[in-house]
């Protein structure tokens, strides 16, 4: 019976090469395996927040967008984790809800009718409140872009450095194997084939940890930058529906007349 071992591809070469590679070598191969674990870690973390976050992020918008009311899925409790827009939302709405609550606009909507058949009170917030609004959802903004960033330093330093740390022990092995030949005096093939291989294995090591970090960076940082864009254009729509429905947009003139309106009722 034949028995048929399958070994890996250039397994051998792999081994032999690293079996002949000097002390730093192996250092230098130890510090780009290092490397890989921490960029292997980022990369299966950030696929799946970024994963998360897609999902999430659509349902949230379909269910935004569902309804007129710009705080209408806020106060029906909804939550949708993982959506960097469901936080920025958030933030948004109870900075709102704050001034509604401590910094009100009481005003009375007329809409072309007499003054004894004005509509009931309604409530808003002045301009400074909603500068306060707006800023607080930037910020969500800011704090949203450095999460999705978070951790891809790593990715381009791999994708950086890999190959000239590999590229550093190559020439160092390669500095040794000269060396040995020099001081041995025997300039032969057979002499230099052990050494020059034990070097060259370093900068193999360093493609391979430079190469899937590299297809990794190009992926994520587009969808982070997606993700980005689809964050600042949300901040747009939601700040304008609020200054719709909660600004108080009365020209100075309106508010005259509504404040002379309010003295006279008083005095009656």
């Amino acid at each position: 019976m034949h028995v048929f071992v399958i070994n890996p591809i250039l397994a051998n070469a792999l081994n032999f090469a690293f079996e002949k590679s000097t002390i730093e070598g192996k250092l230098t191969i130890g510090l780009l395996v290092l490397v890989s674990i921490f960029s292997w870690t980022v990369m299966i973390k950030k696929t799946r927040q970024l994963y998360v976050a897609h999902k999430a992020s659509k349902k949230f918008f379909t269910a935004y967008r569902s309804g007129r009311d710009p705080v209408e899925l806020f106060n029906q409790k909804k939550q949708f984790h993982g959506s960097p827009a469901y936080y920025v939302y958030s933030s948004g709405v109870e900075e709102l809800n704050y001034h509604l609550k401590n910094n009100p606009v009481h005003i009375k909507s007329r809409k072309g009718k007499p003054v004894d058949e004005m509509e009931e009170r309604q409530v808003r917030i002045s301009h400074p409140s909603f500068e306060s609004v707006k800023v607080v959802l930037e910020r969500g903004v800011g704090e949203q872009s450095l999460s999705l960033e978070k951790g891809m330093i790593i990715l381009s330093t791999a994708v950086a450095g890999g190959p000239f740390i590999g590229l550093l022990g190559t020439v160092w092995g390669v500095m040794e194997t000269f060396s040995g030949i020099a001081k041995a005096q025997a300039a032969s093939l057979i002499a230099m084939a052990p050494g020059v291989a034990g070097a060259l294995i370093a900068t193999v090591v360093g493609l391979f940890v430079a190469i899937p970090a590299m297809f990794a960076y190009n992926y994520m940082i587009t969808q982070i930058r997606a993700l980005t864009q689809d964050l600042d254009l949300f901040t747009s729509e939601f700040a304008t529906a609020v200054e719709h429905k909660y600004v108080d947009n009365r020209s100075v003139s309106d508010e005259i007349a509504d404040a002379l309106i309010e003295m006279r009722s008083y005095q009656d």
